[in-house]
């Protein structure tokens, strides 16, 4: 008998692993990503004081067709970018929710970037 390995299970693991490393503070919140089969979410959150300043996703309003690809990450970078901005943050943390930086993931962030968050 084959036994496939818990994909999700590792990918709380590695979230743990890296949420024990960074964490969101009042000059610097962490910009935290889920992904699921069929959207992206973003927040950004400052831990100290355990609230989510921003938020965007891809079910938002203005954000046009399919949520579960690299379009739609790249403009809910730009939408939570515009959003920080006008909150007035610049500096982020970036807490990819353990998967890995490539495809959406890497979008999202490349999105943000142009958007005008650093990181």
């Amino acid at each position: 008998m084959v036994k496939r390995p818990d994909t999700k299970k590792a990918r709380i693991r590695r979230h743990k692993r890296v949420r024990g490393k960074i964490s969101g503070t009042p000059d610097f919140p962490r910009l935290c990503v889920f992904r699921s089969t069929n959207n992206i979410y973003a927040q950004i959150i400052d831990d100290v004081n355990g609230v989510t300043l921003v938020s965007a996703s891809s079910l938002d309003k203005s954000i046009d067709g399919n949520g579960g690809n690299k379009e739609a990450a790249k403009a809910v970078g730009k939408l939570i970018a515009q959003r920080a901005a006008d909150k007035k943050i610049t500096d982020v943390v970036f807490d990819r929710g353990g998967n890995i930086y490539h495809g959406r993931v890497k979008e999202l962030a490349e999105g943000a970037r142009e958007g005008g968050l650093n990181f």
